[in-house]
Parts: C-alpha cells; sequence; structure tokens
C-alpha cells in the first residue's frame, strides 16, 4: 500500500519517532516520487536509491534499538550537485569532467551523523554561476509552479526536490542569492546562515569569499532543524520549540530595495507588511547607506574569484563550459587587482551599513525576489514598462548580504495573481541566527494567519 507522504519534515519526524512511520517506507516513497515526476522537471542529476535504501534500513534498525538520534534521523535529504557524496561523481551540473571525492563533504558527513538519508544530488546552473538553472549539462531544471519557468537557480533542482517532496530538506549553496532566488521562485523556505557557520569543506567553489551553504525546506522549522543538523551532526526538536520572539520589530529599507518591483511583488510586500503591523508587531523605515554600489562591489569580487578557482579547469576544457558561464568566467580575468581591492574595502563599508541599519531592530524585512520566476531562457523581463537583464534584477535583492555575510532568510509571501509565488526576505543581525530564525517563524505564522482568514 503507498505511504502518504507526511506534509513536512517535522511531521515525518515525529512519525518517524514514535515509529508510526519507517525511515525504510519515507525514503522508498520520496525515491519513488523522483521516479513518477522527475524525467519533465530534471531536478535530480544523480539519484542514489542505493545507498539511500542501506541508510534508511541502518537508521530503521537504530531506532528500533532505541538509539533514536534525533528530528533528521531517517527523513531523506538531498545535496545540491556541488556538495561532495564520497563515492559519487560531484558533477556541478557541467560537461566538464566531474570531480570524484572519496569522501564527504562537512556538510554531508554531518547530516548523516545526524541520521539525515541522502537520496540524490540535485540539478543546478553550471558551477553556480547563473540565477536560473538553465545553463546545465544535464537539462534545464523546470518550476513545478509552471514547467516553461525557471526556478531560479542556482540551486533549482534543490527547490524543486523540495516543492515535489521527493526529500523533506535540500542542501543549497548561495554565493549571490542562490538558496533565496529558488526558493523565492518556488515558494519555499530558504535560508543562508551568517558567512562561515556552514562548513564550505568538500563543496566546489564559485566565491571563496562569498560562499554559503545552507538548508532549504518547505517551512521555517524545517529549515533551522535542518540548519542544526548541517552544522555540527546533532539536531533536536527541541532545538526549535523554543524559537519564538514575539512580537518583532523589523526595518523595511525602501532605497534600492523596493525602487524596481515587478507589481505583485510590490503589492504582496505591502499586505504582509500590513499584516505585521495588525498583528502588533513593529515596522520601521530604514536605509541602507551606499546599497546601490552592492552590484558593482559583488561583480568586482565575484568574477575574479571565480575565474582564479576555475584557471586550470578553464584552459582545458574551455569548450565543454555553457557559453554564458564561460563569458563570465573570462571576464574575471580583465578584472584589475585594484578594482578587487577597491571592492574589499567597500564591502567593509556596506557591512558595517547593514550594521547600522540593524540597530533598532531585530531583522529586516524586504521581498527575496524582485520579479515571478521568469521564462526559461529569457535574457530580460518586463518590470513597469522597462526591460530589465534576468541576471541582474534577480540577484538584486540578495547579493548585498553575501558581500556582508549577514544571515538571511526567504519564506513565502503568497502568490500573484499569475498564480505564481512571490518571496519575503528577512535579514538579520551577524551572530544572531537563532534570532533571525525565530523572528522568521513569527512573520511565518503571522502570514499564514493572513491566508487562513
Amino acid at each position: 500500500m503507498p505511504v502518504t507522504l507526511p506534509s513536512s519534515l517535522r511531521d515525518a519526524a515525529g512519525l518517524i519517532e514514535r515509529r508510526d512511520l519507517s525511515p525504510v517506507e519515507l525514503t522508498r516513497a520520496c525515491l519513488d516520487r523522483i521516479a513518477a515526476v522527475d524525467a519533465d522537471l530534471h531536478a535530480f542529476i544523480t539519484v542514489t536509491a542505493d545507498i539511500a535504501l542501506a541508510d534508511a534500513a541502518r537508521a530503521e534498525r537504530e531506532i528500533t534499538a532505541g538509539r533514536y538520534l534525533g528530528a533528521l534521523h531517517g527523513i531523506p535529504v538531498s545535496l545540491k550537485d556541488l556538495v561532495d557524496l564520497g563515492g559519487t561523481p560531484t558533477t556541478s551540473g557541467s560537461a566538464v569532467p566531474p570531480r570524484r571525492p572519496d569522501r564527504d563533504a562537512v556538510v554531508t558527513a554531518n547530516l548523516r551523523r545526524a541520521g539525515a538519508i541522502v537520496v540524490g544530488k540535485t540539478n543546478l546552473h553550471e558551477f553556480a554561476f547563473g540565477t536560473t538553472s538553465d545553463e546545465t549539462a544535464f537539462g534545464a531544471v523546470r518550476n513545478p509552479h509552471d514547467v516553461s519557468r525557471s526556478p531560479g537557480g542556482s540551486s533549482g533542482g534543490a527547490a524543486v526536490s523540495i516543492v515535489e517532496r521527493m526529500c523533506y530538506a535540500a542542501v543549497g549553496t548561495d554565493t549571490g542569492g542562490s538558496i533565496r532566488i529558488p526558493s523565492a521562485a518556488c515558494g519555499i523556505v530558504g535560508f543562508k546562515p551568517r558567512i562561515g557557520e556552514i562548513s564550505t569543506d568538500g563543496v566546489v567553489a564559485l566565491s571563496t569569499t562569498l560562499d554559503h551553504v545552507g538548508p532549504m525546506a518547505g517551512t521555517v522549522a524545517d529549515a533551522a532543524l535542518t540548519y542544526f543538523a548541517m552544522r555540527d551532526g546533532h539536531v533536536r526538536q527541541a532545538d526549535v520549540a523554543g524559537l519564538d520572539n514575539d512580537p518583532v520589530t523589523v526595518g523595511v529599507p525602501g532605497p534600492y530595495f523596493l525602487d524596481t518591483l515587478d507589481p505583485e511583488v510590490r503589492r504582496l510586500f505591502g499586505d504582509a507588511r500590513a499584516t505585521l503591523a495588525r498583528a502588533g508587531h513593529e515596522v520601521v523605515d530604514v536605509a541602507i547607506e551606499h546599497a546601490e554600489r552592492t552590484a558593482d562591489v559583488y561583480l568586482h569580487i565575484v568574477l575574479p574569484e571565480a575565474s582564479w578557482y576555475h584557471a586550470a579547469l578553464l584552459e582545458r576544457h574551455a569548450d565543454k563550459y555553457s557559453p554564458g558561464v564561460r563569458l563570465r568566467l573570462e571576464m574575471g580575468r580583465y578584472v584589475l587587482a585594484e578594482d578587487y581591492v577597491r571592492a574589499i574595502h567597500a564591502r567593509a563599508a556596506l557591512g558595517r551599513a547593514v550594521d547600522r541599519a540593524l540597530e533598532r531592530v531585530d531583522a529586516l524585512l524586504l521581498p527575496s525576489l524582485a520579479i515571478p520566476a521568469p521564462p526559461i531562457g529569457a535574457a530580460s523581463v518586463d518590470v513597469d514598462g522597462a526591460k530589465e537583464p534576468v541576471r541582474a534584477i534577480m540577484l538584486r535583492l540578495t547579493q548585498l548580504f553575501n558581500i556582508t555575510g549577514h544571515p538571511a532568510i526567504a519564506l513565502p509571501m503568497g502568490r500573484g495573481r499569475d498564480g505564481l509565488p512571490r518571496g519575503l526576505q528577512l535579514v538579520g543581525h551577524r551572530g544572531s541566527t537563532n534570532e533571525l530564525l525565530a523572528a522568521a517563524i513569527v512573520v511565518e505564522r503571522q502570514l499564514a494567519g493572513k491566508e487562513a482568514s
């Protein structure tokens, strides 16, 4: 008899802990879901069914013997295919020859230590150097809400794996928004912790000073549980039970961030702001000085760092890169050292500006994506009558917080009149990750109450 899939990671964890659901049954159900729908969506590059079923059987034996490890024990998860799983090729979504790791990335090892079951490696924008997940050697990833549209990127396959319940949590990476952008485009939660909180050891780099690793899941609580496991391999349901900080004070950075928005993003963001204010939360206007310099600073860091990392591969396999990714990598060779150093200094100034904007609030509140999911292959989109380059407009609201390293989380804001999801973003203080997750749980609950009313 087919297993009815639980609606959330926390629900699945409760059933497994009570032994009302077997890790093997749940893993088989997720693998069956992949087999049923992924031929059209291209969320996965590699499905690790044998590894997953062996690990699920071991988890079942451990739980039966009374050795329950916590909320990730027996839970199916996916890894973006930049993240090493020992014995499985890491393709990075590219036709460039894959690396073949003999050990797990630190984040993979931590998840498996917590009892998580890896069902596969997800598709992505090649080498994480894009926002749409359509430049990949394994077929453009498609948005489940409209298969003619992008799921966002670069962690597009990871987002789709959550929406379609092919797993209950996914490991993504985020260099300019690559967790938060697809989360917004697909209507899930994506969390970028403070820089350095989760190890990047065993993860293919894009920009060594901007890269973050983080969880993607269906709810803030599910993302929080996964984050704790990714960080050190230990997690308990109680870790999220205390994440409640009601009421919250949020600051809305209007200049730059609210200047260029799809009308439905603007409407839904206004509704969300009003909903929080009516519920007794304080919503104030703030500004981030020099925010308009974000794209310039970002490009003068990411381009040369990516080009440096890929130099040897480009020398040997330039013809195997997709044209857009190859062009961006080659552009990095022409960034002057003086411009890179200038950007590093500007980065520090932007970090201080974000700190100042956060001084009297618990978190910043802004959209996570200025547009809905764009059509696959689109080079530009219309925003309020003006043509905007897809890559630039998709990065516009997220990339600053990679430059500064502040923790940031995307969560669903509702659907536009076109039926496509729109996303909200909260940005927290450095060193206050738990407080950001607490604020996100409060906001998520308020917006869910608005939808139910």
